[in-house]
């Protein structure tokens, strides 16, 4: 996976969250599972940026995680913040492939990145369903060159 340095402008959303004393491990790092909770609350926080995602939310419609990829590059310490960049590699008819970092806010160095594979999902039905359209679609997604 790719290791891209801080740069505001890189990911089209951005979290910061602090890190909780509860989040760490024996070594006072934070515990790798628990990325996997940072990651999730920034797409979280990132659907209901983009309208149309966050209507359909109400009507019984959501995205699945079907796959998650988390390269751990360095030790996050408490007390801080990250910064959680997240933006769009690919969108498919039913699923979306998303990739995402996290910073350390006080030097802005990279600690962890991750790449998810999601699935909209009619909640009603049980099934997979036809993401809706997104108006300005291209505002999320992330620029080929990156992944290169």
């Amino acid at each position: 996976m790719i290791r891209p340095k801080y740069d505001k402008t890189l990911f089209p959303h951005w979290t910061t969250i602090p890190i909780r004393f509860r989040d760490l491990d024996p070594l006072n790092h934070v515990n790798n599972a628990i990325f996997n909770t940072y990651y999730e609350e920034a797409r979280i926080e990132f659907i209901q940026e983009v309208n149309k995602l966050a209507s359909e939310l109400k009507n019984g419609f959501s995205f699945v995680l079907a796959n998650i990829e988390i390269a751990f590059i360095r030790p996050v310490e408490y007390p801080n913040n990250i910064m959680i960049g997240s933006g769009i590699k690919s969108l498919g008819n039913s699923s979306i492939t998303s990739f995402q970092a996290i910073y350390t806010g006080d030097e802005k160095k990279l600690a962890s990145v991750a790449e998810a594979h999601g699935v909209w999902f009619n909640l009603n039905k049980q099934r997979p369903a036809r993401i809706p359209d997104i108006p300005n679609t291209e505002q999320y997604i992330l620029p080929d060159s990156l992944f290169e």
